[in-house]
C-alpha cells in the first residue's frame, strides 16, 4: 500500500513539474479574457453574480500571474543552460515571462475593482515595479542571445507600457490625484496693493477720494460647441456632456462651483427635454466611470494611442516572427502550442480592447468633432461591429423592495458557520426579496418638471439650501387649493374674518374624494405635516406603507379598466416607493444617517407578526394590505406600545387613511410629488464617493438625479454666489 502511494506521488510530481508552469500561465490568460468582458458588462449590469465574479477573477489574476512569476523565477536556475534540450526549456520559459507581466497589467476594461483600489496606488506601483524587475531579471538569467530572446526582450516592452498605463491610471483615479487635476488656477481678484497705492498718492496730493463699487455681471463660461459632424448618433448630446463634464467633474472632488458654472449649466437644461437632458447625464456619468474604473480617458490621448500602437506591433511582430524564423525542432510540440495561445490571447484580447474603444463615446466624440470623408468611412466601418448589448451607458433600472412582500415571502434563512461568520446569510437573504424594474419615460418626465420647476427658485445659496432640504414639506405647503376652498377665502375676506370660522360655520371636514388637502380634516392635514418632519428612514417607511395600502386599495376599489395601473402617477408612486426602501434596506449608507436597520427589522417583525395570525386571509400583498386598512388606528401607537419597538407599521396605515380622503387622481399627484422631493432630498446628503462607488453596479437613478440637480442649480456645492466687486476712485 505505501509503494503503491509512494507511485502515485511520483507520477502526480512528474506530471506538476511538466505542467506547473503552462497551467499557471494559461490560467491567468484565461482569468484576463473573463475580466475583460465582464469589466464592460459591469457598467450596465446590476447583477450580483457579475459583481461576485469579477471581484474573485481579479484577486485571482493578480495572485496566479504573480505566483507564475515566482515559479519561473526559481526553476530556471535549475536548468542546466549546456544541455540542449533543458537550453530550449529554459528559453520558452522565460519567453512566457513577459506575458505574465502583461496579465498583471490587467485588461482595459477594469483597472480598478473600486475607488479604494485607486487609494492604493503606491502600494500597486511598487508591487509592479518589483514584478517587472523578476521579470527581467528572469529574461538576464536566461539570455543566451537567441533569436528567441531576442523575441523576449521584444515581448518585454508592451509588458511594461501596460505596467505603466496601469500605474498612470490607478494614480489618477485617486481623489487626491483627481482633485489636483480639476482645482482651477489660482484667482488672485483684482490688484489690492495696487489699487490702495493709487488711493494713498491721490489723498496725499490734497484730493478728496471716495470708493464707488460695483459688481461685474455674471457670465457663462461655458460655451456649448455645434458639432461638426451631425452624422454620428448624438453628436450633440456627446459634445455638451463633454463640456459639462470637465466642469463638474469638481463635484466628485468636493470642490465648489461657480456661480458661472451653474448659470451657464442652467440656460442649457432648462431649454431641453427630458429626454436629452437624461441622455447627457448618463454620457457624462459614463466618462466618469471610464476615469475611475478603466483605461479609456487615458487611452484616449495622442500619447495612449501611440503606446497602445507599439504595444500592438511589437506583439504581432513577435507572432510572425515565430511563426516564421524559430526553428520548430528546437522546441517541443507542447511548448509550441502554450506560446501560440499566448500570442493569440494577447493579439485578440488588444483587438478586442480597441474595437470597446471604438464603439465606445470617447470615439464618438471624437468622430464628432470631425466632418471629412476618412471621419464618415471610419464612423461606418465603425457600425459594423458587432458588440453584445450595443453601447449601453447603464442599467437603467431600479431597485425594487417592498416590506409587505418581503413579511409575506419570508422565512429564517440557512445557513452555515462560513456563512455565519461572513454574514452572507444576511445578504442572501435581502437579495432574494430584491427586484428590478426598468426606469419609466414617465418617472424621467415627473422627475425633470418637478426639478425644473425648482430651478427658477434656486436664486442663490440660501435658497438652494431650502430646495435641498425640503423632503416633502414643499409639496404640503405649496399644494394647490381646489375652488371650493378659494371661495371659502373670498368669502372669509368679504366678511372680515378667518378661513377657519367660516369653514366651522358652513361646512365640515370631507372624508373621501376631497379634490385638495385643505378640504380635509385638520387632524388628517398634521399626520401628513408630521410624516415629513419626522427622522428620514422614519419618513420613508411611513410613506411606502401608506402607497402600498393606498396601491392596493384603489385597485380593489377600481371598475371596469384598471384605473390604477392607467394612472401614471400612481405608477410613478409605487415606483419609487419601493426604489427609495431598496436603498434603505440595500443601500443604506447613500443615506442620511439613521436607525434604518432597526426600524426596518422592527416594522417586518410586527408586519410578520400580524399576517401570522391570520395566515388564512393575508396570503398575498392585496389581502394583506386590505387587512392593515381593517385595523381601528383611532389611538396613536406610540401610546399603546411605547418607544422601545421602533415600529411604524400602523402609524403607516394611520397616514394612509389619510391620504385616502383625497380623490383619488389628487392623491397619486401628491403621493407622486412627495416620492420626488424625498428621492431629491436624499441625493443631496449622498457623498461623491458613494455615487462613484454605484457606477461600477450598473449605476443608480439617485445618482442620475444628483447630477441633474447640481446641473439645474439645486446643490449646497457651490458658495461663489457673486462675481468679483470692483472698486472705483472717485476723485474730487
Amino acid at each position: 500500500m505505501w509503494n503503491l502511494l509512494k507511485s502515485f506521488q511520483d507520477r502526480l510530481q512528474t506530471i506538476l513539474d511538466g505542467w506547473e508552469i503552462p497551467a499557471l500561465v494559461l490560467t491567468s490568460l484565461s482569468f484576463q479574457s473573463i475580466l475583460i468582458v465582464l469589466g464592460y458588462r459591469r457598467k450596465f449590469s446590476t447583477s450580483e453574480k457579475l459583481m461576485f465574479f469579477p471581484w474573485i477573477t481579479y484577486l485571482l489574476a493578480s495572485w496566479v500571474a504573480t505566483v507564475s512569476l515566482s515559479i519561473i523565477s526559481n526553476t530556471i536556475p535549475n536548468l542546466d543552460a549546456n544541455d540542449k534540450v533543458e537550453r530550449a526549456e529554459l528559453d520558452i520559459t522565460a519567453f512566457w515571462a513577459p506575458f505574465v507581466l502583461l496579465h498583471l497589467a490587467g485588461p482595459d476594461t477594469i483597472t480598478a475593482y473600486s475607488l479604494e483600489d485607486n487609494s492604493l496606488w503606491r502600494r500597486q506601483a511598487l508591487t509592479h515595479v518589483s514584478q517587472a524587475a523578476e521579470a527581467l531579471f528572469i529574461i538576464i538569467r536566461a539570455w543566451e542571445n537567441t533569436l528567441l530572446n531576442i523575441l523576449t526582450i521584444v515581448m518585454f516592452i508592451p509588458g511594461l507600457i501596460k505596467i505603466g498605463e496601469r500605474i498612470w491610471v490607478l494614480r489618477s483615479g485617486s481623489s487626491e490625484d483627481f482633485k489636483a487635476t480639476t482645482i482651477c488656477r489660482g484667482d488672485p481678484g483684482p490688484n489690492y496693493a495696487r489699487y490702495m497705492e493709487e488711493y494713498h498718492s491721490k489723498k496725499v496730493e490734497g484730493f478728496e477720494v471716495t470708493t464707488a463699487t460695483f459688481e461685474t455681471s455674471v457670465v457663462s463660461n461655458i460655451s456649448f460647441p455645434v458639432p461638426a459632424n451631425v452624422m454620428i448618433p448624438d453628436a450633440t448630446s456627446l459634445q455638451c456632456a463633454y463640456k459639462l463634464f470637465k466642469t463638474f467633474k469638481q463635484l466628485f472632488s468636493d470642490f465648489i462651483l461657480s456661480i458661472q458654472d451653474i448659470k451657464s449649466s442652467q440656460s442649457y437644461f432648462q431649454k431641453v427635454q427630458f429626454e436629452e437632458a437624461f441622455k447627457v447625464i448618463e454620457i457624462e456619468l459614463g466618462f466618469m466611470y471610464d476615469v475611475f474604473y478603466t483605461k479609456a480617458y487615458y487611452v484616449y490621448s495622442g500619447t495612449g494611442g501611440l503606446l497602445r500602437s507599439i504595444s500592438f506591433s511589437c506583439t504581432v511582430i513577435v507572432l510572425l516572427v515565430f511563426m516564421i524564423k524559430v526553428d520548430r525542432e528546437i522546441y517541443g510540440k507542447q511548448e509550441r502550442k502554450i506560446t501560440y495561445v499566448l500570442l493569440s490571447g494577447a493579439i485578440i484580447l488588444e483587438i478586442y480592447s480597441v474595437l470597446l474603444l471604438l464603439k465606445s463615446d470617447w470615439s464618438m466624440l471624437w468622430l464628432s468633432n470631425h466632418k471629412n470623408g476618412m471621419a464618415n468611412l471610419l464612423y461606418k466601418a465603425i457600425s459594423f461591429i458587432p458588440l453584445f448589448n450595443g453601447n449601453k451607458r447603464w442599467s437603467n433600472t431600479m431597485g425594487q423592495y417592498n416590506l409587505i412582500r418581503y413579511c409575506l415571502k419570508h422565512k429564517a434563512a440557512r445557513c452555515g458557520a462560513v456563512q455565519r461568520f461572513l454574514f452572507h446569510y444576511e445578504m442572501s437573504e435581502k437579495i432574494r426579496h430584491r427586484k428590478f424594474s426598468g426606469v419609466s419615460e414617465d418617472l424621467k418626465k415627473l422627475i425633470f418638471e418637478q426639478l425644473l420647476e425648482k430651478s427658477k427658485s434656486a436664486s442663490d445659496l440660501k435658497a438652494c439650501k431650502e430646495l435641498c432640504g425640503c423632503r416633502g414639506d414643499r409639496v404640503l405647503r405649496n399644494a394647490a387649493k381646489c375652488p371650493d376652498c378659494i371661495n371659502k377665502e373670498k368669502l372669509a375676506k368679504q366678511q372680515h374674518e378667518s378661513v377657519a370660522a367660516v369653514e366651522r360655520e358652513f361646512d365640515h371636514p370631507v372624508t373621501e374624494n376631497a379634490k385638495c388637502i385643505y378640504e380635509i380634516s385638520e387632524e388628517n392635514r398634521k399626520m401628513l405635516q408630521e410624516s415629513v418632519e419626522v427622522e428620514f428612514d422614519q419618513s420613508i417607511l411611513l410613506w411606502h406603507i401608506a402607497t402600498d395600502l393606498c396601491y392596493y386599495s384603489d385597485q380593489q376599489n377600481s371598475t371596469g379598466t384598471n384605473a390604477v395601473d392607467n394612472d401614471s402617477n400612481c405608477k410613478v408612486s409605487k415606483l419609487l416607493s419601493d426604489y427609495m426602501l431598496y436603498l434603505l434596506v440595500m443601500r443604506p449608507i447613500m443615506l442620511p444617517n439613521g436607525i434604518e436597520q432597526i426600524r426596518f427589522q422592527d416594522t417586518c417583525a410586527e408586519a410578520i407578526e400580524f399576517f401570522q395570525e391570520r395566515k388564512s386571509i393575508c396570503e398575498v400583498e392585496s389581502q394583506a394590505c386590505l387587512k392593515l386598512l381593517e385595523v381601528n388606528t383611532e389611538i396613536s401607537p406610540s401610546i399603546v406600545k411605547g418607544d422601545k419597538s421602533k415600529s411604524v407599521l400602523f402609524d403607516g396605515c394611520r397616514l394612509a387613511k389619510s391620504l385616502k380622503c383625497l380623490e383619488p387622481q389628487k392623491k397619486w399627484e401628491l403621493l407622486c410629488h412627495v416620492w420626488v422631493e424625498i428621492l431629491c432630498f436624499a441625493t443631496t446628503k449622498c457623498r461623491w464617493h458613494h455615487h462613484a462607488q454605484q457606477l461600477r453596479r450598473g449605476g443608480e437613478l439617485f445618482s442620475h438625479v444628483w447630477l441633474l440637480m447640481a446641473h439645474l442649480g439645486i446643490t449646497e456645492q457651490f458658495q461663489i454666489s457673486k462675481g468679483h466687486a470692483r472698486a472705483m476712485l472717485v476723485v474730487h
